[in-house]
């Protein structure tokens, strides 16, 4: 039995809440165990910069996060931009919302679209209506500057709620600092502050890294994991992993006090088929469809409406490269199907489509079959050390030439 143990980053998702809080409040917290990931590099340096231009590249949840941190730097003009993907990403619904609220927020390109051009103000109005199914991050988007508006803030939420554990843990990082907020049924209340005490943060590892890894213990025989500092109480939403891993994989999740030990459950009974709803954990979608894929297991998975306005269409992209290697795969605008898997098709080029989570979760496929995939950097903007941490189970990537 081999054992491998992995240090992994901060996560993603709590670094940039914690960030923008930060910043909020003059640097009270001191962060720990923060993300290396490309994007919460450049949510640190948008959040420092003096320019007048940020450009903030394909960095998603900056974009939406810094357009409500913007719209309240009183006295402050920017033009929030970043690169071409992220200018046909739609951002109306945020903006809309801003606006409605008392903010300045006008396009400079596209109705609809960034690059924004944010006039900073004073915002005296705290309640907002939205749809319920809409990103999670404009949502907590709007939570995040809602500590400091004069009356706090009230968001309510019609229909039901896409990604609400996403919802959940940014509230309960607020309550963490010390900040006061309510959910109830479909309500979001806010109370204003005006500081919080100095105090250390902790960020906890990054539960959608984790996820490579558990598709490589299903991938794999005769291997335990250890992933350092992962925790049973996370706030995360991608912490689901532990459940849908021990049910229709096998895996097995051992929390210690630092870390937790993934492995194979002996002569575990893989289904027949598996039916999921992941509107709760968008992000970590691909990789149970590809580790699905590698065990040749027909899956369906609904609830993804929001993956086609990720970096790519992760819909049409996971089709597209799945069919490539060989499975049979179907799509509607919320939702995943592999029907069968013939036989690997090896030696594949897999695109990325600029998209991280596309290159990361086939990489694990590469223990059963040899391919190569297309623009391996791409990683960096969540994962900086992933082909790093892959040689320890020795998969490695054929750089694409140019």
């Amino acid at each position: 039995m081999r054992e491998i143990s992995i240090n992994l980053s901060g996560s993603k998702s709590i670094t940039n809440r914690v960030l923008i809080l930060n910043s909020l409040f003059n640097n009270s917290l001191q962060l720990q165990n923060l993300s290396k990931s490309q994007d919460s590099q450049m949510m640190k340096e948008a959040l420092s910069s003096k320019e007048h231009c940020i450009d903030i590249h394909h960095a998603g949840t900056a974009m939406r996060f810094l357009t409500a941190f913007f719209s309240i730097q009183e006295n402050r003009k920017t033009i929030l931009t970043g690169s071409h993907r992220m200018k046909e990403r739609p951002i109306k619904i945020l903006v809309d919302a801003l606006n409605q609220l008392g903010a300045n927020i006008s396009y400079v390109e596209n109705e609809g679209y960034p690059p924004l051009e944010i006039k900073g103000k004073g915002i005296k109005s705290n309640i907002i209506n939205l749809p319920s199914n809409i990103s999670s991050q404009y949502i907590t988007a709007l939570c995040l500057i809602g500590t400091k508006l004069e009356k706090g803030l009230v968001i309510e939420l019609d229909g039901k709620i896409t990604s609400k554990p996403y919802i959940t843990m940014t509230l309960q990082i607020l309550n963490k600092i010390g900040i006061k907020t309510l959910f109830n049924q479909n309500k979001i209340t806010i109370y204003p502050v005006s500081e919080i005490k100095n105090q250390p943060f902790i960020i906890e590892s990054d539960w959608s890294s984790a996820s490579y890894h558990y598709s490589i213990c299903a991938l794999s025989e005769n291997l335990t994991i250890k992933l350092k500092y992962l925790f049973e109480d996370s706030l995360q939403a991608d912490r689901r992993a532990v459940d849908i891993y021990q049910k229709f994989f096998g895996i097995t999740t051992t929390f210690n006090t630092n870390e937790i030990t993934l492995c194979k459950q002996p002569n575990f009974e893989y289904p027949n088929f598996i039916e999921l709803d992941m509107n709760d954990c968008p992000d970590i979608a691909q990789t149970v469809a590809l580790t699905a894929f590698g065990l040749r297991i027909p899956i369906k998975i609904t609830g993804l409406e929001t993956l086609k306005i990720k970096e790519t269409d992760r819909l049409v992209a996971l089709k597209n490269e799945i069919e490539k290697c060989g499975g049979k795969v179907e799509i509607t605008d919320n939702s995943f199907t592999l029907l069968k898997v013939n036989s690997f098709n090896a030696n594949q080029k897999i695109e990325t489509y600029n998209d991280h989570r596309m290159a990361m979760s086939f990489a694990p496929l590469k223990l059963l079959f040899p391919l190569e995939i297309k623009n391996p950097d791409v990683v960096v903007k969540s994962y900086v050390e992933f082909w790093n941490d892959m040689k320890f189970y020795g998969i490695k990537n054929h750089i694409q030439s140019k």
